[in-house]
């Protein structure tokens, strides 16, 4: 107890959003528990801003619409198959939205992927400026971590989901992956398979992971097989949008396509092949799935997130 009074001393709560309780946590199918959790996450971010105006608030805002919300979708799902409901786990939800809109922003900046539009929409540095991006993705960083502290777990495993949280977003994760994607590009020699698997999963599989583990990590489990499902699903994810930069339209994906075959990147289509990278995307999803057979029956729409994302149905991701 003096711990927690000492910590609210110096990190007073967050406004709550209100989730609408579930009570029977049972399972939903899976484009609605998507768009549930889409929903709350989006909510609990906007709550955490009300009453804030101008740009960068404003950005902030604009740089967390337009998602499907897999991370957060699959944060609360977790949580759900570990008996936490929606007000348990939205909070950690909405942590991993937040972080994901902040890699975002930096991304999409000229001295990063230089990119114009995001989710069909304008990136933020285009609708606003340069300075107001990375102002406003530094700002969804330090409220993903605000919002993760106030998942509705004990102490001990909050602390827990904060420090993976960290692991996942930083230089052993999603950072250091996007930083050897960077090396990558004026590297003498492509990349092979192996280096392309290892910073994929930090660049994209860590925070997919990492949502992956929020329930098990709230009930103390740190040894799940949703972890290995995370990894498969990231993976998977990954090929899915590589394949997408070579068969989609920038239309309907919401962003610039085949820009990595014009830079002449290495990628799993251009190792494997097109319908090799698919076949590969679809060996990852059966070991995901197969990994939930522990579960049973509750695992099936964790199941059909994993399959939904081979479709190239999630496009505004």
């Amino acid at each position: 107890m003096a711990m927690r009074s000492e910590l609210r001393r110096w990190m007073p709560d967050l406004p709550q959003f209100t989730v609408t309780p579930i009570v029977d946590l049972s399972r939903k199918p899976f484009a609605h528990a998507l768009s549930d959790a889409a929903a709350s996450a989006q909510g609990q971010i906007e709550w955490a801003l009300h009453g804030l105006t101008g740009p960068v608030p404003d950005a902030m805002k604009h740089a967390v619409s337009g998602g499907k919300g897999l991370r957060a979708f699959l944060a609360m799902e977790s949580a759900r198959l570990h008996g936490f409901h929606g007000q348990q786990s939205v909070s950690a939800a909405a942590a991993i939205e937040a972080l994901h809109a902040y890699s975002l922003v930096h991304d999409d900046l000229p001295c990063m992927d230089d990119d114009d539009l995001r989710r069909g929409q304008p990136t933020v540095h285009k609708k606003w400026d340069e300075a107001t991006a990375v102002l406003a993705g530094d700002a969804l960083h330090t409220l993903a971590f605000q919002l993760v502290a106030q998942t509705g777990c004990p102490v001990n495993e909050r602390l827990n989901l904060s420090m993976s949280f960290a692991t996942a977003a930083g230089i052993r994760g999603m950072v250091g992956g996007q930083a050897m994607d960077i090396a990558a590009e004026t590297a003498e020699t492509p990349l092979t398979l192996d280096q392309i698997i290892a910073l994929q999963n930090g660049k994209t599989g860590a925070l997919i992971r990492w949502s992956a583990m929020v329930g098990p990590c709230m009930a103390g489990r740190h040894n799940d097989p949703l972890g290995v499902y995370g990894e498969c699903l990231g993976l998977a994810f990954q090929i899915a949008d590589d394949v997408l930069d070579v068969e989609g339209d920038a239309a309907e994906v919401g962003k610039a396509v085949g820009k990595d075959l014009d830079a002449g990147k290495a990628t799993f289509v251009s190792l494997l092949g097109l319908q090799g990278a698919k076949d590969r995307a679809a060996e990852l999803v059966t070991e995901a799935c197969d990994r939930l057979s522990c579960y049973g029956d509750e695992a099936e729409t964790l199941k059909e997130a994993a399959r939904f994302v081979i479709t190239l149905s999630l496009i505004h991701i």
